[in-house]
């Protein structure tokens, strides 16, 4: 694939090797929420223009009625917020998943009503709380909505994607979920990549033994991000040549300033009234900047695969897939426009890469700091490569029941999207015989509901795999046990995300084969490796995981050098 002129901008194409593989991830971890420090003194000088208005402003709706069928007093804590932004103030800090669970644990609120601006929401923060909002029926059709974020809204042209869609006003979300699950992302295609997976994982070890042979720790975490981005250019738009640095550092720079503004804070988003704050911070000339970028990006693939249909063609990728759909009458209105592509292509390409990356680099970093659980992870990966192989193939992975314990439990503890994309409810909902407006955010802490003691006992904060014996492992859809909605990486209910085939074959498949191939641990005079958490889009760590590896060779090899 190659770039156009017009998208080596300066704003995009500055960015250095290493910063330029920090890519967009499985979708919007909800950092939307984190206010931006030089918002506080334009905050101020609104409030006091807005408190001089305040009369002719509308009055807030009612947060929640009582239904007939409540009992006892309200269930909803409700911290005492400003006026104006309401409890904006309170999600300070670099990560807005822990200031909420510190919220919620200081009032000890599993439910916990707040005013974001003018939104009302309602944040979830533990497994029973998700069960008592997710688990009845007559909730699922009004908990299908998303609030139409601004950045979201521009990115997702039009909010044609189906991560951002609105539920059905036109049939459009049902129908791009369904034939993308069936055409895209279903069990079958993605068996169908098979090659590309495994051609990729063995890049990853050339690339590890590489650098370690030349005596020094690998950067780990940088490796991870540059692997799973291959994979997923290679199946989504048929892209295999890393020839030229320069396009491929600018096509991760547009993606990473497309990240980059999903999880920035928009005035808009919560006061609709004060949104030119964000045309007068510059976010807003940045976004278009940033939109006409990628729209270059996208336009450039379009037309390289309808170029390509005239001549040999190579295996259906993705973007095929799409174009395919694009000229059969059947899925004409839902993928009858370019724009509808390239809202689907925004999903693909910013949900299946950083998250597949974040979540082998927090299993890596469990594994170094718990070396009895590394080793035993690595003697099953041995045993089931035992004919001399140095590669693990997807045919072995069902014999990994341990790899797949430690990557679950791994998620529980450290889900990429630690704030689940929010939903909004297009009609009133009850939660606990109390009826919640339509138009009510609910936001779902899924990082405060793996590690919530209810569900997962004292030892909840603890990383141990063998806690999930007895679950099947191979149940991809989204991780309920019996106590309650106690694990959920990959959403909720029909939002739920429709990517899971896809993420858990690529990060299976590269753990085992580093598992497989070389022994780990931390640098010497580093100390134990850290659980310090990043601020982006996806977390990842907030340091580079950076490792000894030590090229492992099996008996037979050993005896035959």
């Amino acid at each position: 694939m190659r770039i156009p002129s017009s998208l080596k901008s300066p704003s995009t194409c500055t960015t250095s090797t290493s910063t330029g593989t920090t890519m967009c991830t499985a979708l919007m971890s909800m950092e939307t929420l984190q206010p931006h420090d030089e918002l506080v003194a334009l905050f101020l000088i609104a409030l006091a223009t807005i408190l001089l208005l305040k009369r002719v402003l509308p009055s807030p709706p009612p947060l929640f009625k009582r239904s007939s069928s409540a009992t006892g007093s309200p269930p909803f804590t409700r911290p005492m917020g400003l006026p104006v932004i309401g409890n904006l103030h309170q999600l300070g800090g670099a990560l807005p998943h822990a200031s909420l669970a510190a919220l919620a644990a200081e009032h000890a609120a599993p439910l916990m009503l707040l005013r974001l601006g003018s939104v009302t929401a309602l944040v979830v923060s533990s497994a029973d709380a998700a069960r008592a909002v997710f688990q009845q029926r007559s909730n699922d059709a009004a908990l299908s909505g998303r609030p139409a974020l601004y950045a979201a809204a521009r990115l997702s042209y039009g909010l044609r994607n189906i991560s951002f869609a609105p539920p059905d006003t036109d049939g459009f979300w049902r129908a791009a979920r369904r034939a993308c699950v069936s055409e895209l992302l279903g069990a079958p295609r993605v068996r169908g990549f098979r090659g590309v997976r495994e051609a990729e994982a063995a890049a990853l070890v050339a690339a590890v033994e590489d650098e370690s042979n030349k005596g020094s720790p690998v950067n780990l975490s940088e490796k991870l991000v540059v692997t799973s981005n291959r994979i997923v250019r290679r199946i989504a738009f048929g892209d295999d040549d890393d020839d030229d640095q320069e396009i491929s550092i600018c096509a991760k720079a547009i993606l990473k300033e497309t990240q980059s503004l999903l999880c920035a804070f928009f005035v808009a988003d919560y006061l609709p009234w004060l949104g030119w704050l964000d045309a007068l911070r510059g976010l807003r000339r940045r976004l278009e900047r940033n939109f006409h970028e990628l729209d270059a990006l996208y336009e450039k693939v379009i037309d390289d695969h309808l170029n390509k249909r005239t001549m040999t063609s190579k295996e259906e990728d993705l973007v095929d897939v799409l174009l395919r759909l694009h000229n059969d009458p059947a899925h004409r209105s839902t993928f009858g426009s370019r724009s509808q592509i390239k809202g689907i292509l925004t999903d693909m390409f910013v949900a299946g890469t950083d998250t597949s990356a974040a979540a082998m680099e927090w299993t890596m970093t469990e594994l170094v700091r718990h070396p009895d659980v590394l080793a035993k992870a690595q003697r099953e990966v041995r045993s089931a490569v035992s004919d001399g192989r140095d590669t693990v193939l997807e045919s072995d992975l069902p014999q990994l029941r341990y790899l797949k314990l430690v990557i679950r439990e791994s998620l529980r503890l450290h889900p990429p999207a630690s704030l689940l994309v929010p939903r909004e409810a297009t009609e009133p909902f009850t939660v606990h015989g109390y009826e919640m407006p339509a138009g009510t955010r609910v936001i779902v802490n899924a990082k405060a509901i793996g590690v919530d003691p209810g569900a997962w006992g004292p030892d909840a904060a603890r990383f141990v795999p063998e806690r999930h014996v007895g679950v099947d492992v191979d149940d991809h859809k989204p991780w309920h046990d019996s106590g309650g909605f106690a694990l959920v990486p990959f959403g909720l209910g029909p939002r739920s995300c429709p990517g899971v085939h896809f993420a858990t074959a690529v990060v299976e498949l590269l753990l085992a084969n580093l598992l497989l191939c070389f022994d780990w641990r931390a640098p010497p005079h580093g100390g134990e490796v850290d659980l310090e958490e990043g601020s982006a889009l996806t977390v990842h760590r907030k340091n580079p995981l950076v490792l000894v590896a030590e090229r492992w060779r099996a008996a037979s090899d050993t005896s035959r050098g």
